[in-house]
């Protein structure tokens, strides 16, 4: 079985077993839904892993399609309507800042994005007349293609559109690393100077990638939004772009199912550490990230797929 085959048999089989948990624990439902708006954000976050770069401030843009879909609701109250709009939007600023982000490399885009996100939480911060400031804003119930739902089947289907949302980006994030222009984020990372040589472009391969990923990074915001029906000002803030960070060196950057393996054990350690130790579940998230790091530096998908390596070639 091919690399590729064996992926798409996993994330299936990966789905399969989220959907059986929420069937058979439906509190978890809403918590799986927000593991998989993060995995596609973690996602596009992998992209620019592959050219070496790291983003400290990728949060902006799920703040930013979660605001969209708030600013948005009163007028389209309808989540077909709301999701490509914030993907729009988030597409759009992706593009505009990363015209000006994507000249830099290393350290100086990562402190670029961060600063750039800091930015962004001030504003939605300090406008409370426009934003609500901390407070934030209330998404009032949403209908779904123009039906309305209650609540049982609202979250089913918002569940279902994160499943789905997450298999497509997954398909397209497979397609577009094997592409050329996915070839040469590596090039990026190690000698950036043959692009140049062969007359390709490294900004505009690096500007494609950040673009991409600020469109998954702005679904992923709205999905959150109209899964939990409350935005706020912290979606932008520091700590959440190192969450981010966090679930992709949890989950590896190796292949596309490695973000939403380290979403899901991320949101799932959080809240059950939550449960047991309230006051300590920080420190259980640090733990397991240091173990990670010391004996699984691929990530979780780095363990599994040398397991199957190994079996395979046994």
């Amino acid at each position: 079985m091919t690399d590729r085959r064996l992926e798409l048999l996993l994330a299936l089989l990966g789905a399969a077993a989220l959907i059986a948990a929420s069937a058979t624990t439906p509190w978890l439902k809403f918590v799986l839904t927000l593991a998989l708006a993060k995995g596609i954000a973690v996602l596009g976050i992998m992209l620019l892993l592959r050219a070496g770069q790291v983003s400290f401030g990728h949060a902006m843009y799920v703040a930013l399609g979660a605001y969209a879909v708030a600013f948005l609701a009163p007028a389209l109250p309808d989540a077909a309507l709301l999701l490509p709009a914030a993907a729009l939007a988030t597409t759009v600023a992706g593009a505009l800042i990363g015209l000006f982000v994507s000249r830099y490399r290393e350290i100086f885009f990562g402190m670029l994005n961060l600063a750039l996100s800091m930015v962004f939480y001030s504003v939605l911060e300090k406008f409370y007349q426009l934003t609500r400031g901390t407070d934030g804003i209330r998404v009032q119930p949403l209908t779904v293609a123009g039906l309305a739902l209650d609540r049982g089947s609202y979250e089913w289907t918002i569940f279902g559109i994160a499943l789905a949302l997450a298999l497509g980006f997954g398909v397209l994030a497979r397609i577009y690393l094997a592409s050329p222009m996915g070839q040469a984020l590596a090039a990026i990372k190690t000698r950036e100077t043959r692009l140049d040589f062969m007359g390709v472009s490294p900004r505009s391969v690096l500007l494609a990638a950040y673009v991409l990923s600020a469109l998954m990074a702005g679904c992923a915001g709205a999905l959150i939004a109209m899964s939990t029906r409350h935005v706020t000002p912290q979606l932008a803030y520091w700590t959440s772009s190192g969450e981010l960070v966090f679930i992709a060196i949890l989950g590896g950057a190796g292949g596309v199912l490695g973000p939403f393996l380290g979403a899901v054990t991320y949101e799932l350690v959080r809240v059950y550490a939550a449960a047991t130790v309230a006051d300590m579940w920080q420190m259980i998230l640090g733990t397991v990230l240091l173990l990670v790091i010391l004996f699984a530096r691929g990530g979780i998908w780095g363990l599994i797929s040398g397991r199957l390596q190994r079996r395979r070639m046994a």
